[in-house]
């Protein structure tokens, strides 16, 4: 399934004093998964294009609060 938030499991060493991060998550571009703008598109209106960042759904991505990256 696509996604545009990956994960990885870093190594986690017997010896660190911290409490392990297990699961460490990241976010990639949606522009990565597109090798060129396709005619045609789908578009925002212009009020939520503003709102977005971007005239095309395709190239949105969200960006997630601090807290929901924690919780």
């Amino acid at each position: 399934m696509f996604t545009q938030v990956k994960q990885y499991y870093p190594y986690i060493s017997p010896f660190d004093p911290c409490p392990p991060m297990r699961v460490k998550t990241y976010q990639t571009p949606p522009n990565l998964y597109i090798g060129y703008q396709p005619p045609n598109l789908e578009q925002y209106p212009p009020k939520q294009a503003l709102y977005c960042g971007t005239l095309w759904p395709a190239f949105f991505s969200p960006y997630p609060s601090r807290s929901d990256e924690h919780g």
